[in-house]
C-alpha cells in the first residue's frame, strides 16, 4: 500500500514539474520562428543536418551548441523529425505536420500568433490573474494601465504583430467557414459582418458566393483603411447603437470579446437589423466543452484565460451560456454546427 501512495505522489509530483514549466514549450517554438527553422529547412528540401539549418540563419556566428538543445527539444515535441543515418554521418533534421504550421511564407500560417501571444506585453498581463481574483478588475489593464487596443493603437511595431496575428488566424478559420458550412450562405441575400474589420473575411464568402450583397460593418476609423472588394460595401458605425438591416448577420470571434450584459446588447441590436420570419445568426465561436475537444483538446478552456489575460471582461462560453444568451438576446433557437477549426458556427433563429 505504501508503495503506491508513493507512487501516486510522485506523479503528481512530475504533473507539477511539466506545468511549472509549460512556458518551455511556446518560447521554444518561438525561438524555432525568430530564428526561422522550419523555413530553412523547407527551402533546403530538407532533411538537413545542423549545420546547413546555422547556415541559414541570419547570424554571422551562429552557437551551435545552443541550436542543438533547442532542435534537440522541439524533436522531443514532435515539432521536427530527426533521423541518424546508418553510416554514421551527420544527423538529419526535417518538417513535421506541426511544424509545417511554422512556415513564415505559408499560405496559411500560425507563426504570427504564436509570436504575438509570446511577446512580452501579451505575457505581463497572465502576472495579474490572481489579483484580479482577489480584486476584479482588468489584468491587461492592470499590467499596461490601458486595454489591449489603447496600447496598440499607440505603438506600431506591436499594432503590426497583432493585426498580422489576427489576420493569420482569420484565414485558418475562414477557409473552414467556406468549405465546412454547408448550404449555409446558400439561401442569403444580404449579409452583415459585424465587427468585420477591413472586410477580408466577407470578401472570402461573397468570393465563394458570387450572389451574396456583402456590407463589412466596424468602427469607423478601420472601414476608413478597408480596400476594395467585389460585392462587399463598407459602412462605419457602432453595433451598441445600431447595425446595417440585412436578411442574414455574420460574427466571428465578437462575441467572446464582451461581457454577458454587451453581448445582450449586441445580440439585440443583430435582431432589430433583421426580417422577423427568415433572419438568420451566423456566429463563429468557440463552444467550450469542460471535458476538453475531440480535436483540440483543452484549447478552449486555454483561449479562455487567454480572453481573461487580455480582454476587457470576454469570455469563451459552453453551449448552455450561450443558449442563455441567445435567449436574453431574442434569438429562442439554435444550432451548433461543427467544422474543422477551434470554433464552431452557432446558428440562431428569431422564432
Amino acid at each position: 500500500m505504501g508503495s503506491l501512495d508513493e507512487e501516486t505522489l510522485l506523479r503528481g509530483q512530475v504533473e507539477v514539474w511539466q506545468l511549472m514549466f509549460g512556458f518551455a514549450e511556446s518560447m521554444a517554438l518561438k525561438c524555432a520562428i525568430e530564428l526561422g527553422i522550419a523555413d530553412i529547412i523547407n527551402s533546403l528540401g530538407g532533411p538537413v543536418t545542423l549545420n546547413q539549418i546555422a547556415s541559414g540563419i541570419d547570424s554571422p556566428c551562429v552557437d551551435i551548441p545552443y541550436l542543438a538543445r533547442i532542435m534537440r527539444f522541439l524533436v522531443r515535441k514532435r515539432v521536427f523529425t530527426q533521423h541518424n543515418p546508418s553510416d554514421g554521418g551527420e544527423t538529419l533534421y526535417g518538417l513535421t505536420d506541426s511544424s509545417k504550421w511554422l512556415l513564415r511564407d505559408s499560405e496559411v500560417s500560425l507563426a504570427p500568433m504564436v509570436l504575438m501571444q509570446n511577446y512580452p506585453w501579451q505575457l505581463a498581463p497572465w502576472h495579474y490573474l490572481s489579483q484580479c481574483v482577489k480584486e476584479g478588475g482588468i489584468a491587461f489593464k492592470k499590467a499596461h494601465g490601458c486595454e489591449i487596443w489603447d496600447l496598440a493603437s499607440q505603438n506600431p511595431e506591436f499594432n503590426k504583430i497583432f493585426n498580422d496575428a489576427l489576420a493569420c488566424t482569420a484565414k485558418i478559420i475562414m477557409r473552414a467557414v467556406v468549405s465546412h458550412y454547408k448550404g449555409g450562405f446558400d439561401d442569403v441575400e444580404t449579409l452583415v459582418d459585424v465587427g468585420g474589420g477591413t472586410g477580408g473575411n466577407l470578401a472570402e464568402i461573397v468570393k465563394a458566393y458570387p450572389h451574396i450583397k456583402g456590407i463589412n460593418f466596424d468602427l469607423p476609423h478601420v472601414v476608413a483603411a478597408a480596400p476594395a472588394y467585389n460585392g462587399v460595401s463598407h459602412v462605419g458605425g457602432n453595433f451598441f447603437e445600431a447595425i446595417p438591416n440585412a436578411d442574414s448577420i455574420f460574427m466571428k470571434w465578437v462575441l467572446h470579446d464582451w461581457g454577458d450584459e454587451d453581448c445582450v446588447k449586441i445580440l439585440k441590436n443583430c435582431r432589430k437589423a433583421m426580417p422577423e420570419k427568415t433572419g438568420k445568426l451566423i456566429l463563429v465561436e468557440i463552444v467550450l466543452q469542460p471535458e476538453g475537444n475531440d480535436q483540440f483538446g483543452d484549447m478552449g478552456m486555454v483561449s479562455d484565460l487567454v480572453m481573461f489575460a487580455h480582454s476587457t471582461g470576454g469570455k469563451e462560453r459552453t453551449e448552455l451560456e450561450w443558449k442563455k444568451l441567445l435567449e436574453e438576446g431574442g434569438f429562442p433557437r439554435y444550432k451548433i454546427i461543427n467544422i474543422p477549426a477551434l470554433p464552431s458556427i452557432i446558428e440562431a433563429y428569431l422564432q
